[in-house]
């Protein structure tokens, strides 16, 4: 009984709201490309979510085999002259395809309409992103409290810097602060990083310069994380707590900035870790995505959906770099043929797919062994 109970938890604990995330910003992710691919025509052969066996299907009127497969950790869409999930062409099929049905292939059509399917998928995960966000803000509002110190720590950082008891954050790096949530995460990924801080001070501004102290935290569920900390505590006054609602317009304006703020502090956080400024033991794999959505399906669907929006927020970015086999080496391929006027030779696009085939392989291996450090470290 204890086994089946633990095995009940686990489906319904960690794969439902992982398989939930993960299906969502895959299926988006895809189905930019299969959009744009339908609009430039090109035949679409597959549209499958996840590796693998097929699960179940159904032929659309085109002919596209729409698939759930076994393997739930990504997707691919495979269109007409492709050998296989990543878009390498299958030049023998190509070379003995009629004249009509070269049309239909992906291979055949201008760079710039390859340039701009690929680019779709990326692109609609962060439309993905931004419709949550925005959904959210219009829906539920956004809870603020002033960024209003209303404690300094001894000996820490916003001592350090000069932040007083009653100030009003009013910049950081020349971000406008509406919120103490806003400070906070601005903060929390800047360990060790000077910020330029402007602050209202009794009606004069004044001008600082704060550098977050590195600290390793535990969050609501036991999970370390290495965090920047000022030291300050907000206003516990009910007089600086509001909800804010936003229009229509407003929450879309808003979910763009939230979109924004993530992507941009993630390039900065992989940056980091590039120069040896960050640790890298934060990059995590499937592992690590299914124990998180695990511990957010707990606070409700709004939070797991906001998730899925970080989530596809970082598989947009991630898809975007340089790396054959990924949508951005497909992209600095077609840059190339743009700039010489025809293609890479065959050579070397099958040594750029092999190069990033490895690079890929090794990423996928480096954050599947960080996740295993991280749960042995619970």
């Amino acid at each position: 009984m204890d086994l089946l109970t633990s095995a009940y938890d686990l489906v319904v604990g960690y794969l439902v709201p992982f398989l939930f995330v993960l299906t969502i910003v895959v299926f988006f992710h895809e189905l930019g490309h299969f959009l744009v691919a339908r609009w430039c025509g090109v035949r679409v052969v597959t549209f499958s979510v996840g590796f693998g066996r097929e699960l179940f299907g159904f032929n659309d009127a085109k002919g596209t085999r729409w698939r759930l497969s076994l393997i739930p950790l990504g997707g691919y869409v495979k269109f007409a002259g492709d050998d296989n999930a990543a878009s390498v062409p299958d030049r023998e099929r190509i070379a003995a395809m009629s004249a009509q049905e070269r049309e239909g292939a992906f291979v055949a059509k201008p760079v710039a309409q390859r340039a701009a399917v690929v680019a779709a998928g990326p692109i609609a995960n962060f439309i993905l992103a931004i419709v949550i966000f925005a959904t959210i803000f219009f829906s539920f509002g956004k809870m603020i409290t002033a960024p209003l110190v209303d404690q300094v720590q001894p000996g820490s950082a916003a001592e350090a810097g000069g932040l007083q008891t009653g100030d009003l954050i009013l910049t950081v790096d020349g971000r406008q602060i509406e919120a103490f949530s806003d400070l906070q995460r601005i903060v929390s990924v800047s360990a060790d990083r000077t910020l330029a801080m402007t602050v209202d001070r009794a009606g004069a501004v004044v001008e600082l310069s704060v550098t977050p102290q590195a600290r390793v935290v535990r969050d609501n569920f036991g999970n370390e994380q290495r965090i920047g900390l000022l030291g300050v505590s907000r206003s516990p006054s009910q007089d600086d707590v509001k909800v804010k609602n936003y229009g229509l317009v407003e929450a879309v304006v808003a979910g763009t900035q939230e979109t924004w703020f993530i992507a941009e502090r993630t390039l900065s956080y992989l940056g980091g870790v590039i120069t040896g400024r960050e640790s890298a033991d934060q990059l995590g794999g499937p592992i690590r995505v299914a124990q998180v959505s695990g511990q957010v399906a707990t606070q409700g669907v709004m939070a797991l959906l906001s998730l899925a929006a970080v989530l596809s927020v970082s598989i947009g970015l991630i898809n975007l770099m340089p790396v054959p086999m990924l949508d951005g080496g497909h992209l600095v391929f077609y840059l190339a043929e743009a700039l010489q006027g025809k293609p890479l030779s065959e050579r070397v696009q099958d040594i750029g797919f092999r190069i990033g085939m490895g690079i890929v392989l090794l990423l996928m291996v480096f954050a599947t062994w960080n996740d295993v450090l991280h749960l042995t470290n619970l």
